[in-house]
């Protein structure tokens, strides 16, 4: 699972430090085997075509590999292992942690923090981290249940008319079931997620003894040749290796949910000897039988286990789709407190557990995308083409985005950050640069999604930028308001009035109209100020501040972290206001498109499309809809 994904996933616990877990053993090892289903669902389904897939791309389909093939292809896919997820992501990346949260979106906010107004490039770096998780979100369900779901024709061929029609009925049925939340199932998770390791390392290891010397494979200078020796086929076969990788920004992104031990205890405990057995178990095959190229993991068994291993493979990429869709979820609702996206309604699935959300939204667009795909491409192997272009490049994004952190928040020297960040980043532009060959053959579907995001999300800040801009243009300094009203013939009306603001220094609008046509002035007004930090979540102590200006103006701000929900009513109530007396007043904007502001056109018409599609303020910040009054406004746009 790419990119920067903060993943609030359903089996996830309150959030824990990024040591967490060392206090208990049994609490460790209870979050070590959680991180299993969790964290490396999306790495674990690799074997099913990372092999087969650079395999086919060397061979250029319908031939048999030869043996220097598969020592290369399984030397490089070790290698990516080590170099990649190993020594980048395990070791170096999940060092930096934002009070205990990973993912794109904090590493984002680390970045700025440090650099400060000089950070903007690391807001674009941010979209397009976000743009190409969303590419990744789409294609990683229907690449792993495609090819868990096309081992049932090696069981029969038989099956074959049927492997589409099964992959869209289970994949419908998952995102169907995301509104019931996944409590009652996740706790399995980790158990059945182990299980298939364990099964995935037994059978590798049953079939090393048809070749031991595929052990040499671990040897570099068998990748290193193949890719020197084989142009542009080794390029190809370099792009599908990539395949084996996929999933390991997951690492980073869960590890406020496990805890930086736990995580690395499971990768080091059982799930990186069991990938490397069973890559080199079924290289170990292939070069005693060259023709079970056409699927050589699932013929790592013997025929009678076929189909309990395409059942339980269906099980682990369902679980592996899982956790990306709630990765998704959740790096929506953390886009949103970073004003990258408009407001969507987000609902939680428990009472308990703060990672369990749902957006209704994005759930039925992800559907209909993931569809898309699947009856366009049809079969993994086709797919497999469009895979992995997202990854790449989040991955580069998000060692850029580590050269800063190292660099600000480490205090690393900057010879030292580029010492340690640059060879990942030319590895990992090296995959880049063989994953843009499958550019014609399936790869423009992540990028054109991903761009279109990029182009939404640029367009959500910068109209939101202008807003803002022509609302302070207009303002009215609230220290003026304040005193005009206080001496003026207003009418004053009992109960307390809560107007909201996006700068706490000007008046309102919904407090500017309300006296000027409604002629009267609440006896108490709190002008209410919502700031996200760049931390995940917030104090309960540092939530709410409060400053009096007068007997009448009172300046309220609340501060939420990225990571969390916005609750006022609930926010000031745990503050000691007395809620139920409140009446909100908000301002609701009509935009109008003009040709002579900062953004063309038809960018106006998208933000204004994208406006009237968020979800009211009142509903985002969970405002009581009897306790909401709206007023008007015009703003040209």
């Amino acid at each position: 699972m790419p990119v920067g994904a903060t993943t609030e996933f359903p089996t996830a616990q309150t959030p824990l430090p990024a040591d967490a877990g060392h206090g208990s053993k049994t609490g460790f090892w209870a979050l070590a085997l959680g991180s299993v289903g969790v964290v490396y669902g999306d790495i674990g389904t690799s074997p099913l075509y990372a092999l087969k897939e650079s395999l086919h791309a060397a061979t250029g389909g319908g031939h048999a590999p030869t043996r220097e093939m598969v020592f290369g292809v399984v030397s490089l896919i070790l290698w990516a292992l080590i170099l990649i997820v190993t020594l980048k992501y395990v070791l170096i990346v999940m060092r930096a942690d934002n009070e205990g949260e990973g993912g794109t979106p904090s590493l984002v906010a680390l970045a700025q923090r440090a650099l400060g107004h000089s950070g903007g490039f690391v807001i674009a770096f941010g979209m397009v981290g976000i743009a190409l998780f969303y590419g990744d979100a789409i294609i990683t369900p229907a690449m792993s249940v495609l090819s868990a779901v096309e081992g049932l024709k090696l069981v029969t061929p038989a099956f074959g008319p049927y492997v589409l029609p099964i992959s869209l009925a289970i994949l419908i049925g998952l995102f169907v079931l995301q509104s019931r939340g996944t409590a009652r199932v996740a706790t399995l998770f980790g158990p059945v997620t182990a299980f298939w390791f364990t099964v995935m390392a037994l059978g590798g290891l049953s079939h090393i003894a048809d070749d031991p010397s595929i052990l040499g494979a671990i040897n570099p200078v068998h990748g290193i040749g193949f890719i020197l020796g084989h142009g542009t086929a080794g390029l190809l076969a370099l792009g599908a290796v990539f395949l084996a990788v996929t999933g390991a920004e997951a690492l980073y992104a869960d590890m406020g949910h496990f805890g930086r031990g736990p995580i690395r205890a499971a990768w080091f405990g059982l799930v990186l000897p069991a990938l490397a057995l069973n890559y080199l178990g079924q290289g170990a095959m292939l070069l005693a039988h060259p023709e079970r190229a056409e699927n050589p993991f699932f013929l790592l068994y013997p025929s009678w286990a076929l189909l309990p291993m395409v059942l339980l493979a269906t099980v682990a990429t369902v679980i592996a789709s899982q956790a990306v869709i709630t990765g998704t979820f959740s790096i929506t609702q953390q886009a949103m407190q970073l004003g990258l996206l408009p407001r969507m309604r987000v609902l939680r699935t428990s009472m308990t557990e703060k990672g369990q959300i749902y957006i209704p939204r994005v759930n039925w667009w992800l559907l209909v995308a993931v569809v898309f795909v699947v009856v366009l491409f049809k079969s993994s192997s086709a797919l497999a083409a469009a895979y992995g272009i997202a990854v790449t490049g989040d991955m580069v994004i998000t060692a850029c985005l580590l050269f800063v952190v190292a660099w600000k928040v480490w205090r690393w020297t900057t010879a030292l950050a580029a010492l340690v960040i640059a060879p990942f980043l030319l590895i990992e532009l090296v995959f880049l640069s063989a994953n843009a060959l499958k550019l014609l053959h399936g790869g423009w579907v992540p990028l054109t999604i991903g761009a279109a995001l990029v182009t939404a999300m640029w367009t959500w800040r910068r109209g939101s930028a202008l807003i803002a801009e022509e609302i302070h243009r207009r303002r009215v300094p609230l220290s003026d308001f304040t005193r005009m009203a206080e001496t003026g013939s207003v009418l004053r009306a009992p109960g307390t009035a809560v107007f909201l603001t996006g700068s706490p220094g000007d008046t309102p609008g919904a407090l500017l109209h309300n006296v000027k046509h409604n002629h009267v002035l609440h006896a108490r007004n709190f002008i209410l100020h919502v700031i996200t930090e760049d931390l995940p979540r917030v104090p309960e102590a540092d939530r709410v501040s409060v400053k009096p200006l007068s007997d009448v103006f009172t300046c309220v701000t609340v501060r939420f972290g990225f990571m969390e929900l916005p609750d006022l009513p609930r926010a000031l109530a745990a503050a000691g206001f007395d809620v139920g007396g409140l009446t909100y007043f908000l301002t609701r904007r009509v935009l109008v498109a003009s040709p002579e502001t900062g953004m063309p056109v038809w960018q106006d018409r998208l933000y204004i499309a994208m406006a009237r599609a968020a979800t009211d303020a009142s509903r985002y910040f969970r405002i009581p809809v009897d306790r909401a009054v709206e007023i008007g406004a015009r703003i040209d746009i």
